[in-house]
């Protein structure tokens, strides 16, 4: 089971994104504090670190920050577009609450416990 799931029109912007990247770098996501619900995502084309989950797909690379696994499991990304912009998405159930102005949220970790039972 993938910590994040990464919808085709998500997967095809990644690859978009890492062609002209370097070998073995991805887009690595990770949640950060800030924004006034608490909670921000933060992405950047990077290396896997020692402990990150890393989702090979559709020749697209998404890594997942070690500290965000809990905050991020069960996410799906997908990609919103508009006329005027082009975004990633998060579909979050760790999602608690989210600003009015759409750039922060609040989530909460993933109860380790119940993913133990669930397995």
């Amino acid at each position: 089971m993938s910590v994040m799931n990464v919808s085709p029109a998500a997967a095809e912007r990644v690859r978009g994104l890492l062609a002209g990247a370097d070998e073995g770098n991805g887009l690595r996501v990770s949640v950060e504090k800030g924004g006034c619900a608490g909670m921000s995502y933060k992405m950047e084309i990077a290396e896997p670190k020692k402990g990150d989950e890393i989702i090979d797909v559709d020749g697209g690379r998404v890594i997942v920050d070690a500290a965000a696994v809990l905050y991020l499991l069960g996410t799906t990304m997908d990609v919103k577009t508009t006329q005027f912009s082009s975004t990633f998405v998060f579909e979050n159930p760790n999602q608690t609450s989210a600003c009015g102005c759409g750039e922060s949220v609040e989530l909460k970790p993933a109860d380790a416990e119940k993913l133990g039972a669930a397995s």
